[in-house]
């Protein structure tokens, strides 16, 4: 991975952030959740989303025309 590449990272960080959803949504369809782990999981989804919002608007400027 060229790490100066944000193309490429923002694909991972999107690909990241659909695994924990998929895995949230597992763990809470469950019934016995662990509801700190879920609420961690939920965090960590907010975090990835506001990366791939300031990573998306970096890569693609909002130009006012």
């Amino acid at each position: 991975m060229n790490d100066d590449d944000p193309l490429e990272l923002l694909a991972l960080l999107k690909n990241e952030h659909r695994r924990l959803d998929g895995e949230t949504e597992l763990l809470r369809l469950s019934g016995n959740c662990d509801q700190l782990e879920l609420a961690r999981m939920k965090k960590r989804k907010l975090a990835l989303r506001d990366q791939i919002e300031q990573l998306s608007d970096r890569i693609v400027p909002d130009i006012i025309a």
